[in-house]
């Protein structure tokens, strides 16, 4: 696999950039940047007039992940040439939350073959849930590791879109196949929260809505523990998010998208399932880059040729990045350094993270979480 990667910080137009693409040969083009600059008019045009043999895809953010830090407003462009291996892209519609599940199902239904090496998926990040979009992934395409991300819209929460070609578009989801013996597609997930307080059961949930903690209404407990946060809800919400446990270790994390003050209820970004045991997660910045190196580790005990030519795709939860504020970029320098400079950087801050993990045969949502998916191929 080949790749070349260009960069246009805020307030720099296209005209910037070199006359000739870099990689004109590229097959897969990978896009991030702001809902502004996705605006723009010509936007998907002109890089298309860029590659013009490459099937380009890519989503809006809360912040441009690239191998020199962190930036908002860009365009990070990454552009792929798979020399052995095959690609396939679907785009699915999708008009509301319930069709998550079936949207996911199908993608992998029309994307299932014997040489199916792995997955990457780009979804909007408002009108889907994540978890059931997964879950329908996952239960056709069993033991395939399936990488991504939801889109983000700088925490705004009210737009997110995404580039398919020539096509600027809301409420979708696009999914890539990567097919053939050479392909190598594995990621690594760690967040670095610790949990505080006692362990707490869900009595009381329905799909990605908590209504009850250990038989009381969610959010008034919610609200004694983040004090004076509480304030500032639900913003204040992505810096004390819930850890799904599975027996004494975090599982998975959740991030709040929404209160109501009607019903108590707390509003998250995946399911979480009645009977579950939560806790409440807080962390500091070096616990967060401590989480995004040892999600690089998780792909070095794979066993990758790190002289293959590779890409990281990192993407990383909007919540990390307010946490970590003006020195974010440290978790992307954390995973550089275990990854080594010839690994290319990319991706974004996101609304909700599709990531495998140390175990690359299940996949699921994660929130607050680094995630790392390591895409190269083996020619050797």
């Amino acid at each position: 696999m080949k790749f070349a990667q260009e960069h246009l910080p805020a307030k720099t137009s296209f005209n910037k950039l070199s006359n000739e693409s870099p990689l004109k040969d590229a097959n897969w083009v990978l896009v991030f940047g702001s809902v502004n600059r996705f605006s723009e008019r010509n936007f998907a045009s002109q890089i298309q007039k860029r590659y013009p043999q490459a099937h380009i895809i890519g989503c809006t953010t809360s912040g441009e992940i690239t191998g020199d830090g962190v930036f908002d407003d860009s365009v990070h462009i990454t552009a792929m040439q798979w020399e052995q291996s095959t690609l396939k892209f679907i785009t699915k519609p999708i008009s509301s939350m319930e069709q998550s599940h079936a949207v996911g199902a199908q993608l992998a239904k029309e994307l299932m073959a014997d040489d199916l090496k792995g997955v990457f998926v780009l979804s909007d990040g408002l009108n889907v849930n994540g978890s059931e979009l997964v879950e329908g992934l996952q239960e056709v395409l069993t033991n395939i590791p399936i990488t991504g991300g939801l889109a983000g819209d700088d925490a705004k929460f009210t737009k997110t879109l995404l580039l398919n070609n020539d096509k600027i578009q809301e409420r979708s989801v696009i999914a890539v196949g990567i097919y053939g013996d050479k392909a190598i597609l594995t990621s690594g997930a760690l967040g670095g929260w610790k949990p505080y307080g006692p362990p707490r059961r869900i009595t009381k949930a329905i799909k990605n809505v908590v209504y009850e903690l250990d038989n009381k209404p969610a959010l008034p407990l919610y609200k004694m523990y983040i004090g004076y946060y509480a304030n500032q809800l639900p913003a204040s919400g992505l810096n004390f998010p819930f850890a799904i446990m599975d027996d004494k270790n975090v599982n998975v994390i959740r991030t709040l998208l929404a209160i109501n003050e009607k019903d108590n209820s707390l509003t998250f970004a995946g399911n979480i399932a009645q009977g579950t045991t939560v806790r409440f997660l807080k962390s500091d910045h070096d616990e967060l880059v401590a989480g995004a190196s040892e999600a690089a580790r998780q792909i070095l005990n794979k066993n990758v040729d790190l002289n293959d030519k590779a890409l990281a795709i990192c993407v990383s939860c909007v919540g990390r990045k307010l946490v970590m504020e003006n020195q974010v970029s440290d978790e992307v320098y954390a995973v550089q350094r275990l990854l080594g400079m010839q690994t290319g950087i990319t991706g974004f801050y996101s609304n909700g993270e599709i990531c495998s993990g140390e175990d690359d045969s299940h996949s699921q949502l994660h929130n607050q979480t680094m995630t790392i998916a390591y895409l190269s191929e083996h020619l050797n």
